[in-house]
């Protein structure tokens, strides 16, 4: 399994309440589907072995969130997708750490048409 059951547990348990939710196995991980759109996603870092957490937030806080601690530029094919972050997973180990993450994707995903 190339992602956290656990993990992914605590992210269901997030999205549970936010209208169609859609789980698919892609690039290598899980991504949260909200509404027919990429919103969260889940995989393990194959540099550290570690979990890792994919969220979009788009380009407008993308600069100001890739400053908080843990926070990295997604760069999954080689090439750095912007609106899109990795997150370390001492950056949502805590629950409050995890809710800001999981915010700031459905903030972004609500916006999206």
């Amino acid at each position: 399994m190339a992602y956290s059951e656990y993990q992914a547990d605590r992210i269901r348990q997030r999205l549970s309440s936010q209208g169609n939710i859609i789980e698919k196995k892609m690039m290598g991980g899980l991504i949260f589907m909200v509404n027919d759109k990429m919103c969260v996603g889940l995989d393990i870092d194959k540099k550290t072995n570690l979990d890792r957490l994919m969220v979009r937030v788009g380009k407008l806080p993308y600069e100001d969130l890739l400053k908080k601690e843990g926070s990295r530029e997604m760069d999954f094919t080689g090439k750095v997708m912007r609106g899109f972050l990795f997150i370390d997973p001492q950056a949502f180990d805590t629950e409050e750490d995890l809710d800001f993450w999981i915010e700031k994707a459905l903030e972004f995903n609500a916006l999206i048409k």
